[in-house]
């Protein structure tokens, strides 16, 4: 039932995964390959009715669903309501679904769209922001700007739908560290997601940012400049609504996690001692 390739947030481990969607609406970013061998289409309804009956048969038992591919939020708002439906009349024991949203899905919903989907069961959307700056968003070809992105994020707050955003530690490569960092806190003040998730950035083969650094046109931070690209976005995250702070992804050199603001200055400490201590994992265990 699966077109592969198949991705999830590292936090849907345990979630059935439904796909309603092959690709990404966007697919255009330059650090990202996940699916560049994908047309993007939204499947027709009635065939993905047809697989959560199947995945019926199988599973007895479904706390949680994972939407995906890449933006199943794009679906149009009339077939998204009707899955949403079904998959709560079908799984009536699920208390959590979620899926991956883009600054663009979002502002195709309306706040009352996005209020019924949250009603109708879905608890989370997972928003890449990648990075704050208005100039690096520019340079990796998010198809967003900085303001898009704040406006997104809090609209789904608004909407009482919790936010799980991503960033990219080394994203903007050595020359644009620190305007990375400082915006890309900034911009997390701003929205104040419900979660934040650092990756930190891997050349995947056939992007263009691999040809970027082929070039020269772009160079990569070492292990050490990412975690100090990390504390430095820490510093410039400064909210008084709890943050729930992570950075447990695979591509990472260390694994972080705390609340903001309260632990703050204690995951600023932990990066310290990883540096001075070379508490770092070796590069060919990292991995998306």
């Amino acid at each position: 039932m699966y077109d592969m390739p198949l991705y999830r947030p590292p936090s849907e481990a345990n979630s059935l995964i439904i796909q309603a969607t092959l690709g990404c609406s966007h697919n255009k970013c330059s650090f990202c390959s996940m699916y560049k061998g994908k047309k993007f289409t939204i499947k027709p309804l009635e065939q993905i009715k047809e697989e959560i009956l199947e995945f019926r048969k199988i599973y007895t038992y479904v706390q949680r669903i994972f939407i995906a591919d890449g933006d199943a939020l794009i679906i149009p708002m009339n077939d998204l309501r009707e899955l949403l439906k079904f998959i709560k009349n079908t799984f009536k024991e699920c208390t959590r679904v979620t899926m991956y949203a883009s600054p663009k899905s979002i502002r195709l919903k309306t706040i009352d769209e996005l209020r019924e989907l949250k009603n109708l069961g879905l608890e989370m959307v997972y928003m890449g922001i990648e990075s704050g700056s208005e100039e690096i968003l520019k340079d990796i070809n998010k198809g967003a700007t900085r303001d898009e992105i704040i406006q997104a994020g809090k609209k789904i707050k608004e909407s009482d739908i919790k936010l799980s955003a991503t960033i990219i530690s080394g994203i903007g490569g050595k020359e644009k560290t620190n305007l990375h960092a400082k915006d890309t806190g900034s911009i997390i003040s701003i929205i104040k997601p419900d979660y934040v998730g650092v990756l930190s950035l891997m050349i995947e083969k056939n992007t263009e940012i691999e040809e970027k650094v082929k070039n020269g046109e772009l160079e990569i931070l070492s292990s050490f400049e990412i975690l100090k690209e990390i504390k430095e976005i820490l510093k410039n995250i400064n909210t008084d609504e709890k943050i729930i702070f992570r950075s447990n992804h695979a591509s990472n050199y260390v694994s972080l996690k705390g609340n903001l603001p309260i632990d703050k200055d204690r995951l600023i400490e932990d990066i310290d001692w990883c540096i001075e201590n070379s508490y770092i994992k070796n590069e060919k265990n990292r991995s998306l």
